[in-house]
């Protein structure tokens, strides 16, 4: 601790004098909801400040490490970090591993397992010591553990959802019976919990799934946005928080209000491990409802490092935690039949296997958000009536604009998420143009470590990352031979190619020898692969139909008739969403596609990628690639079901003054704002 002087704390009053300056200081001349504003910036906390003269990330060049400066923040959505400076001293060297230990949730108390109990398999051993198996993380990138991941057993498992069923307690338990108020003050005291381990959440999702800094820390500054609009929204608004009986018709006053379904189980991805699982997590919360979570496989250190801030700001059996073995974890629980709700985030198979494991699948309430085969689709006005050599500089910008768009649509983070583009359609004829073009793209693209800059793209982070493991490099990999044994070509070079270690890839090229064993680094190049641009793509392929959730592009045409797209579209399985691309409307086509994906697909868009955000829009799916809709508002609803207290009042009114009295001492029915 510092030791100030007499001198030296003087010196410092004066500085609050002139912040005060009789009244006339900045902070006393802001408006009341300028200074609330702040406020809300430091109670979450956050530490960055828009700023135009400065950079938010001050990099150290040391030869090959370069050290970041903590820059902690929550970005209002369209903040990028470029626009914001950091007002954080302490760092963290990000081309170092992190390293998570073992932690569980036990009783609501984050306890940590010695990892000299870690075991290479998992053991028959019936743990009744309390001791857990463990294994050893490895990420995307290192040659070491960045972590290590409790195994439980079905008997751990089970075990952790009785603590569960307690704190349900068939709808009587603590959390479900506190106020809304209550609950949404102990959600605020979550986000600043969780805020305080924004760094080391980064550091994790980008040495275990890949995601370079920015992405990463936007994954974690969207989902704190996201708690907040949703606690916002839920004190605000008359579903969540009625404050009067209403008329349901001459004789019948209701008051209406959303509660807690139950149980609910909730399992979310590994390529935004926080974000979309607490996209569920958070609004079933807020409702009333128990949670069971299951951290993903891949994924999941980042979890480890939330279990802290939820100890400390809910009450004992409001969230369990759950990692390991989904086969040996979960189907006991589901064939328990004490889980009400499922939020579920990934493969269909999974999803139909868990539902089918509930005795009574008719009262499960199922959320789902699966697979994509999302297509961009380029109608013919883009290419001046197919001549694309003509010289009209107007049909030249669009399409040049168009596939900057469907590049980032289809390689934002690698192409794994299920919004991205994963086949684009081309007219007749212009398929092997637009193939070239994105092609020529690849090759400008930035392909490295999620922690890595280059100064000669003036400090920009890698677009190309390693993927999460070797798994997924052998499913791209068998995809494209595939492809290519069916008369497909890789159109960029080195496309699908795997990096080797100590190489590095520059404008399309792969260029550097291969180091020495004794002068191996920490990180490993094993599961940095080169995007690939296939074409043309045809139906008798994989890649034509199967969700590839990687860095693949895959480039197919259609005939003038739109029959081939339309039915892509029709008789495909999966119903998320389009994109289509037009510079006029095409005569027409345009809003004749529009009218026929209205009913096949839940969200269409217009000359842009697809997405998720904002997160205050409805984010629906049909078919196999989901069910249920996510957004601030429609979370709430999907989490909650509604609960009607009703009376009809008597010409003295006696029976209203009984019913006031018990709104008064009712928990349920007391307004947040009261």
């Amino acid at each position: 601790m510092t030791q100030m002087t007499t001198a030296q704390s003087l010196v410092i009053f004066q500085a609050t004098r002139r912040g005060w300056n009789n009244g006339a200081g900045t902070w006393t001349q802001m408006t009341l909801r300028e200074r609330v504003d702040r406020m809300r910036l430091f109670v979450t906390p956050i530490y960055t400040v828009a700023s135009s003269s400065s950079s938010p990330v001050t990099i150290n060049q040391s030869g090959p490490t370069t050290r970041i400066q903590c820059e902690t923040g929550i970005r209002g959505g369209s903040t990028s970090s470029s626009e914001s400076r950091s007002l954080c001293s302490n760092t963290i060297d990000f081309t170092l591993p992190p390293f998570v230990p073992p932690l569980v949730l036990i009783d609501s108390q984050v306890k940590s397992v010695p990892i000299e109990t870690a075991t290479p398999k998992r053991t028959d051993h019936d743990h009744a010591d309390g001791s857990f198996d463990l294994s050893d993380v490895y990420g995307c990138c290192s040659n070491q553990p960045i972590g290590t991941m409790p195994q439980m057993t079905t008997a751990q498992s089970l075990a952790i959802f009785q603590a569960a069923r307690r704190g349900w307690n068939n709808g009587a338990g603590t959390w479900t019976q506190m106020t809304l108020r209550e609950r949404v003050d102990r959600m605020r005291l979550f986000v600043t919990e969780l805020t305080k381990q924004r760094e080391k959440i980064i550091h994790t999702l980008m040495w275990e799934i890949g995601k370079n800094y920015e992405d990463a820390a936007a994954e974690f500054d969207r989902t704190i946005q996201f708690i907040n609009q949703t606690m916002d929204l839920v004190l605000s608004s008359d579903e969540f928080n009625p404050t009067l009986f209403a008329d349901a018709s001459s004789t019948t006053k209701v008051f209406s209000k959303r509660n807690a379904i139950g149980i609910m189980l909730c399992l979310g991805p590994y390529n935004y491990p926080i974000n979309e699982t607490y996209a569920t997590l958070i609004p079933a919360l807020l409702m009333g409802n128990i949670i069971v979570l299951k951290v993903p496989t891949i994924g999941g250190l980042s979890h480890l490092l939330t279990l802290d801030a939820f100890s400390k700001a809910l009450p004992p059996n409001t969230i369990h935690v759950i990692s390991g073995s989904g086969q040996s974890t979960l189907p006991p629980i589901m064939e328990s039949g004490h889980v009400d709700a499922l939020a579920f985030i990934g493969g269909t198979k999974a999803a139909d296997s868990l539902i089918k494991q509930h005795p009574s699948p008719h009262r499960l309430k199922v959320f789902l958000q699966l697979e994509g085969k999302n297509m961009a689709l380029l109608l013919s006005d883009l290419f001046d009536g197919g001549a694309v050599g003509d010289d009209d500089n107007v049909h030249k910008q669009y399409l040049s604009k168009t596939l900057d768009e469907v590049i980032k649509g289809a390689l934002s983070y690698n192409g794994q998420r299920c919004t991205a583009l994963k086949i684009i359609f081309a007219p007749k004829g212009q398929g092997g143009h637009v193939a070239t073009e994105l092609a020529n793209r690849v090759g400008n693209m930035r392909v490295g470590f999620p922690w890595e800059t280059n100064n000669a793209t003036e400090g920009l982070y890698s677009q190309i990352t390693p993927l999460p493991n070797q798994q997924r490099v052998e499913f791209m990999q068998d995809l494209i031979r595939d492809a290519v044994s069916k008369g497909a070509s890789i159109q960029n070079e080195n496309g699908g190619r795997v990096i080797g270690e100590g190489e590095r890839f520059e404008r399309g090229a792969i260029v550097g020898a291969h180091t020495s064993e004794a002068d191996m680094p920490a990180t490993t190049t094993s599961n940095l692969m080169v995007p690939a641009v296939l074409y043309p793509v045809t139906p008798d392929m994989d890649i034509y139909h199967e969700e590839q959730f990687g860095p693949i592009i895959p480039v197919a045409e259609y005939d003038a008739d739109l029959k081939s797209v339309i039915q892509f579209g029709q008789e495909g399985v999966y119903g998320q969403q389009v994109s289509i691309f037009t510079s006029t409307g095409a005569g027409g086509d345009a809003a004749s596609l529009v009218d026929q994906f209205s009913a096949v697909f839940g969200k269409i868009n217009i000359n842009s990628q697809c997405g998720r955000s904002p997160d205050t829009v409805p984010f629906s799916a049909r078919k196999s690639s989901g069910m249920g809709v996510m957004s601030v508002e429609e979370a709430l609803r999907e989490f909650s079901i509604p609960t009607v207290v009703a009376y009809k009042d008597d010409e003295e009114g006696s029976v209203g003054r009984i019913v006031d009295a018990i709104r008064q001492n009712s928990q349920f029915m007391k307004s947040a704002i009261d």
